[in-house]
């Protein structure tokens, strides 16, 4: 009773300091949310968008089904997921967070996966995807493309470790239900063409209503998303203005001089922690050395930040997966990868023969000196606020017509 009654008033005094720090800084809080939503408006509902509404489609068409008997012989002995897992791996590789996990819920919610294995799922099937590790971060903060091959390649072999690691949650709970007698799976396309034909006809929608659903699913997370995004950007900045960044830096302050990593990182770190964006962009500025900076970025883009642990912890509230095998994960993810980038320095970075081809001055404006990463991401900016408001249009129309039909 006691412990319940403390969070009550921990929660309803945090809540009632940030509603001050709003009214004491408005214009920060403002310029703050714009910037959580611009990141939202021109990244991250473009760049997930298209693969939210492919994941549903090819849940629908049974091509999940498919999958996941050809690599179930794969992902079962290795990480103890069924097969269908190495769709929900490769998705929330390619997407970004918290694709993964929204994948690891749907699974769960059509009872493919056990509420063990959907937390297995889920831990280590979130990553950020190369776009904003190469784009945002290499060349949008650090204005260093090769800087995103050792972050990228840190940032995915700690993925597979965190799944090696966490294959051994829950077995005491797997134990219990005696599932060790179970036949080994084998390879078997055709077995694989009988569940995804079984699956397609026992979904039954139509490909246009299977569409429809699909995009106005995908939009409603997106836009749960971009809350917890403008939300986390505005918190972050009101931590920062108040002193609390600068207090709890002190202490990582400490820490830092423990393992000889420069104090001048101590913020970013703090930053980084609760949103990824702001802390790679005061890491980016600060006094350290390269090679810390890569370190202490790669930990905060692993752990995800407290902006995407909200994101995750609300979309797996749905279901009944618990989100502590989560955080374990996105902590263990942090460490690996931090731990990954000081070894990969050398040979990735340092020793890397098209270095010099790759690293341009970020005070150069000759076009001819920008790698095509450079051109990319300029050019998916250009875009991608385009394709965020043709897909906000297309969703008023279905939701329009759905309620015309109604009436």
């Amino acid at each position: 009773m006691r412990v319940s009654l403390l969070k009550t008033w921990f929660l309803a005094g945090a809540s009632t300091l940030m509603a001050l720090s709003l009214l004491l800084f408005p214009k920060e809080a403002l310029e703050a949310s714009l910037n959580g939503m611009a990141m939202w408006w021109d990244v991250v509902f473009p760049a997930l968008l298209p693969f939210f509404i492919l994941s549903e489609l090819l849940i629908g068409f049974g091509v999940v089904a498919f999958i996941g008997t050809i690599l179930e012989p794969f992902m079962r002995p290795i990480f103890r997921v069924p097969g269908a897992g190495g769709f929900v791996w490769a998705m929330g590789l390619a997407s970004g967070n918290p694709a993964g996990a929204k994948l690891a819920a749907r699974l769960r919610q059509q009872q493919k996966v056990t509420r063990v294995e959907g937390e297995r799922l889920a831990a280590f099937t979130n990553s950020s995807n190369p776009l904003f590790i190469f784009g945002a971060i290499a060349v949008g903060f650090f204005h260093n493309p090769a800087l995103g091959l050792l972050l990228a390649s840190a940032h995915y072999i700690g993925n597979i470790f965190v799944g090696i690691f966490m294959r051994f949650h829950g077995r005491k709970e797997e134990q219990e239900q005696d599932t060790s007698n179970d036949p080994r799976p084998k390879l078997s396309f055709v077995e694989a063409a009988k569940k995804m034909h079984q699956e397609r006809l026992q979904d039954g929608r139509p490909i246009g209503q299977l569409l429809g659903d699909s995009v106005q699913s995908s939009v409603r997370t997106l836009l749960l998303v971009g809350g917890f995004i403008i939300l986390f950007s505005v918190l972050n900045k009101m931590l920062t203005l108040v002193g609390f960044t600068a207090i709890a830096a002190t202490g990582v302050s400490f820490v830092f001089s423990i393992f000889q990593l420069s104090t001048t990182l101590s913020e970013a770190f703090i930053s980084g922690l609760f949103e990824i964006t702001s802390g790679a962009k005061l890491s980016s500025v600060s006094d350290a050395l390269l090679l810390e900076k890569a370190i202490i970025t790669s930990f905060f883009i692993a752990f995800g930040g407290l902006s995407i642990q909200a994101q995750v912890a609300s979309i797996l509230s749905e279901t009944d997966l618990r989100f502590k095998p989560f955080f374990i994960g996105r902590i263990l993810h942090g460490f690996f990868s931090a731990f990954l980038t000081w070894l990969l320095w050398i040979p990735l970075y340092q020793n890397n023969g098209v270095l010099q081809t790759l690293t341009y001055s970020a005070h150069s404006t000759s076009e001819p000196n920008l790698h095509w990463m450079v051109t990319l991401w300029n050019q998916w900016l250009a875009i991608s606020p385009f394709l965020t408001l043709a897909t906000l249009c297309l969703v008023i129309l279905l939701q329009t017509r759905a309620h015309l039909q109604r009436i």
